[in-house]
């Protein structure tokens, strides 16, 4: 029997209960909800669903239809940068080599979306090797639709620009990630600089993504981050950058925040090396020996 597929789907609300639960009820028709985190800085919903192809791929489809008529991005505030309503849409395979059935049901969740809801879809990740998320989000809503008006992007599935109400739908294929935010009490340029210095593109960690970003509503900044090789970069050695940089501008870590699951893997050897426990990992928790059989 086959591994369920997962889905991590994140939509521009995390305010309003009414929509965030129409939102969950959509997708519970088909595929399994495991979890459900919303943020009201960021403005925010992260859910995660687990299912096969087609299971994910009609609830999918109704989260999405949901979403476009709930959310109006005309009124939206939020920290997190965004480009829909339904604003990143990846399907995650469990394990490394089902990448390719990821792939296949992304993309027909792609086409249904451009031709049923009307909604221009972009390809990222594996579906679009060169482009991810920040490539379409660089300039909000509307530096992307003057980028379609002028030429120099077309969406790859459904109509030619932005839904004016709902934006667009990101979807794409992907490997498991971590997405992990570590909160602290300082300036926002304290949280910009942590941020750069753990994310790869500046020299930091390998495969991580990071952002810093004020949160009013909790009078807090944050680090925001997409881990996404959670065993070439340790979770608690990103923390310990984190506050060593914030430390050195005078802000500290107050607590940190996993959006959605993560793998075991990663909890394990974050226990391990916290613990100085040698040579622990996975093959040492009863739990997960257990479900090997």
């Amino acid at each position: 029997m086959p591994r369920p597929l997962e889905s991590v789907p994140n939509f521009s609300e995390g305010r309003d209960r009414a929509t965030i639960d129409a939102l969950a009820a959509a997708f519970g028709g088909r595929a399994r909800l495991l979890d459900v985190h919303s943020d009201e800085d960021h403005n925010r919903s992260v859910f995660t669903l687990v299912g096969d192809e087609d299971e994910l791929v009609e609830s999918l489809l109704a989260g999405i239809a949901c979403a476009k008529e709930r959310i109006d991005l005309r009124r939206h505030q939020g920290a997190h940068p965004r480009i829909g309503a339904a604003d990143v849409v990846p399907v995650v395979p469990l394990a490394p080599d089902e990448m390719e059935r990821a792939c296949a049901a992304a993309r027909v969740l792609a086409e249904r979306v451009g031709e049923e809801l009307e909604l221009p879809v972009f390809l990222y990740g594996e579906l679009a090797p060169d482009r991810g998320p920040a490539f379409f989000r660089r300039g909000g809503v509307e530096e992307l639709a003057r980028r379609l008006e002028s030429g120099e992007l077309a969406p790859d599935f459904g109509p030619a620009r932005l839904d004016e109400r709902a934006g667009g739908v990101l979807v794409g294929a992907r490997r498991p990630l971590i997405a992990f935010n570590v909160n602290l009490r300082g300036s926002l340029e304290a949280a910009q600089d942590a941020a750069r210095a753990v994310r790869e593109r500046d020299g930091g960690f390998p495969g991580v993504r990071a952002l810093g970003l004020e949160l009013p509503r909790a009078g807090l900044v944050q680090v925001s981050m997409n881990v996404e090789d959670h065993e070439a970069s340790a979770l608690h050695e990103i923390v310990e950058r984190v506050e060593r940089e914030a430390a050195a501008r005078g802000a500290e870590v107050v607590g940190s925040e996993l959006v959605g699951l993560m793998p075991a893997g990663a909890a394990v050897a974050a226990a391990g090396a916290m613990l100085r426990i040698e040579g622990f990992d996975a093959s040492r928790v009863l739990e997960l020996r257990l479900l090997e059989g």
